[in-house]
């Protein structure tokens, strides 16, 4: 009902920078929150940051001054700038939603929604 699908993941030097993608598409009532998880091998997953429809934003405190989220509303898309990486911030990145479908006209209560994971490597 709602498909995520991130771009922008690669191979990066530590300092440099990185901006992942992820735009969000189907049967579409209402977007609430969207935002960034990560997986590195062997750790759970853990949020990055996120950003409401009205545009609040959250960070985890490693990447506080670092990444910055952003969102455009009318493209269903959402930003994720990351300055400054380290060889810690390696990962599957994964692009999360909470959406509200709508379908035959009827809206189907918000749910949340993942996108398949960009990788997201740091060299030393």
């Amino acid at each position: 009902q709602v498909q995520l699908v991130e771009s922008g993941g690669g191979l990066v030097q530590a300092g440099g920078s990185l901006t992942l993608s992820c735009a969000a598409s189907g049967s579409i009532f209402s977007i609430n929150v969207m935002g960034w998880y990560r997986q590195a091998p062997g750790t759970q997953r853990e949020l990055v940051a996120t950003i409401t429809s009205s545009g609040s934003t959250n960070y985890a405190d490693s990447v506080k001054g670092r990444f910055t989220i952003s969102r455009d509303n009318a493209k269903n898309t959402v930003y994720l700038q990351m300055s400054m990486l380290k060889p810690e911030d390696t990962a599957i990145y994964y692009c999360y939603c909470n959406a509200e479908p709508i379908l035959y006209a009827v809206r189907r209560g918000p749910a949340n929604y993942w996108g398949q994971g960009t990788q997201v490597t740091v060299s030393s």
